[in-house]
């Protein structure tokens, strides 16, 4: 076929004799076989103590073919170790002239299934192939996909948009596992989409992927940043700054210095990344990271925007907010004013760096945002007069009660702080993070007092799928008071469904939720949810999905009609099967 045709092409090219040239000597000759005996000698293994082997071979049956190939695979293994050898040997130059002239004279096999690896073998060794033969790798799309990675290496480094074509995908998976995380049925306060480790996450199939691809190369790792930022300016999504941070600490864990040095991330990421190993950012690290802040320096402000996205990682915004938390709980104790904390400071500095990421790359604007004085001055003091309230609530339950009776729970919010999570992003984030913290200390007072603030919250950060997926996995501790009517309908009624109609993500959380808990609801309430939460046409498959699941899990709740009705039934009866246990 015309494929053979082309395959066999490079043989003459080099002097060898194919296909075309045997059928030729057959058609202009008289004797054929004579013809092909001529052919097999000359084109044979030229070993004279073969002469009298082959007719022993073929006397036992075996195919010319088959010895052929043998021997053929057998040289092509010397041929490829030798090869491997070569780019390890002798100057430099010298090594790189062997293989360059090699190439020379192998690339017009490369079509050849038999020779292609060699030819391939040789191209991989090569730090600069020619770049006429790279282009016909490139136009050729079996080539390109049988090329080696260092050899496509070259290639991308100066065609970005086949790069693109090749990292998109890996991009889109990326977003896909973080939101599955989010998603997934497993609801749980101890295991939840921050519990995997830095170096676990870094293993993720993604990452390591990318960081082949890229290899020590300079200028692809520079790609891949310039996607991220492009795709994270597109779509706000926050999993991209994850992943920046990821890959660099990946080429940091194969101490890839090459890229490592010239990336001015490198310390402060590094340093980063240990306390979000610790889940806290502690005194001598919050030097660290501050000197490095400090030290930018006239000229070079555009680090800023690398260092803002880097802080904009969720799992950076996760370490920050909650060593926020666990700083204004030590000032309560130490009556210290939050002004007067330097560490407190800078991580309030850390945040709102984070959480300008966006504007900042936006606008090209490379400047520190301005901390509000308000947020140091009132808002945070507030968070610490909720703790003194807890504090106060407990030690009263404690005392012998006099005649007045026992001292209510405050319940009223101060306007000040549902105004402060309308419209302050860092005041937002750290009030969502402290009723995250209640939760899970299992304060119900505390959490329903709050929990009308979060109807309206800045840009909606109430309603993100991570704060829902780490509300919804600290309520199984509060389990219990689903059975309350009251608890439910400040939760759902005053909470949730607020927001279903207008949000999906809202209504799946919900849904998750219900799935995880529906046993501990009181069936009234349950009744009056199942139809509250029912998807309109709108809805997309995954609503559908789980609510279809929990409609199965209430129907085999229910009790069956037998129970229900003493009419005598026609029917023959059932043997009875114990319900399984629902979750």
């Amino acid at each position: 076929g015309p494929g053979q045709a082309e395959m066999y092409a490079g043989l003459q090219e080099l002097g060898v004799a194919n296909g075309e040239d045997l059928k030729e000597t057959l058609t202009n000759c008289t004797e054929p076989l004579k013809a092909i005996e001529q052919f097999q000698t000359e084109n044979g293994v030229l070993l004279p103590s073969l002469q009298y082997a082959l007719p022993f071979l073929d006397l036992h049956g075996t195919p010319r073919l088959e010895f052929h190939q043998s021997v053929f695979d057998e040289l092509r293994e010397k041929l490829l170790e030798r090869v491997s050898a070569i780019a390890l040997e002798g100057k430099v130059e010298e090594r790189y002239k062997k293989l360059e002239d090699l190439l020379e004279k192998s690339f017009s096999l490369v079509k050849m299934p038999s020779i292609q690896p060699v030819v391939m073998c040789v191209m991989k060794h090569l730090p600069k192939v020619p770049e006429k033969k790279l282009k016909l790798v490139m136009a050729d799309k079996d080539l390109y996909k049988a090329c080696a990675v260092e050899v496509k290496r070259q290639i991308w480094q100066d065609n970005q948009a086949l790069f693109g074509d090749e990292v998109s995908p890996l991009l889109k998976q990326y977003i896909l596992e973080k939101e599955n995380i989010l998603f997934s049925n497993d609801i749980s306060f101890l295991q939840n989409f921050f519990s995997p480790s830095p170096k676990t996450r870094r293993q993720g199939e993604v990452v390591q992927k990318l960081t082949q691809m890229i290899g020590k190369n300079v200028k692809l790792y520079d790609m891949v940043l310039q996607f991220l930022r492009t795709l994270f300016l597109r779509t706000r999504n926050v999993h991209y700054c994850t992943l920046r941070a990821e890959l660099l600490m990946s080429l940091h864990d194969l101490e890839i210095s090459d890229i490592c040095t010239v990336d001015p991330c490198h310390k402060f990421t590094w340093c980063l990344d240990a306390c979000i190993r610790e889940k806290f950012v502690d005194n001598k690290r919050a030097r660290e990271l501050q000197g490095f802040l400090d030290g930018v320096k006239k000229g070079q402000e555009q680090v800023l925007g690398d260092l803002s996205m880097i802080l904009c990682d969720p799992f950076a915004i996760n370490t920050l907010a909650l060593s926020t938390i666990r700083h204004l709980q030590d000032l309560v104790g130490q009556d210290t004013l939050p002004r007067e904390s330097p560490d407190l400071l800078l991580l309030l500095r850390m945040l709102s760096l984070g959480q300008g990421a966006w504007d900042m790359i936006d606008s090209q604007v490379f400047k520190e945002p301005k901390m509000e004085a308000e947020l140091i001055t009132r808002f945070l003091p507030l968070l610490m007069s909720f703790v003194v309230d807890d504090h106060t609530f407990t030690v009263d339950q404690k005392l012998p009660s006099e005649e007045k009776g026992p001292i209510p729970y405050p319940s009223t919010i101060p306007e000040a702080f549902i105004k402060f999570l309308q419209e302050n992003r860092i005041a937002c984030e750290i009030g969502l993070y402290y009723i995250l913290h209640i939760t899970k200390q299992r304060n119900k007072n505390a959490f329903l007092r709050l929990l009308p603030a979060l109807v309206e919250t800045f840009s909606d950060l109430a309603f993100s799928d991570i704060f829902l997926h780490l509300l919804t996995g600290n309520l199984t501790l509060l389990s219990d008071e689903f059975a309350l009517e009251e608890f439910c309908t400040s939760l759902f009624d005053g909470f949730f469904l607020t927001a279903c109609s207008r949000k999906e993500n809202v209504h799946r959380h919900v849904l998750r939720l219900l799935l995880h808990l529906h046993h501990k609801v009181a069936p009234a309430k349950l009744e009056s949810l199942q139809k509250a939460l029912e998807p309109t046409k709108q809805s997309g498959e995954a609503v559908k999905e789980l609510y279809n699941q929990l409609s199965e899990k209430l129907e085999l709740r229910k009790p069956s009609p037998a129970e229900v009705t003493e009419t005598p039934s026609m029917e023959l009866p059932l043997p009875t099967v114990p319900t399984p246990a629902s979750r």
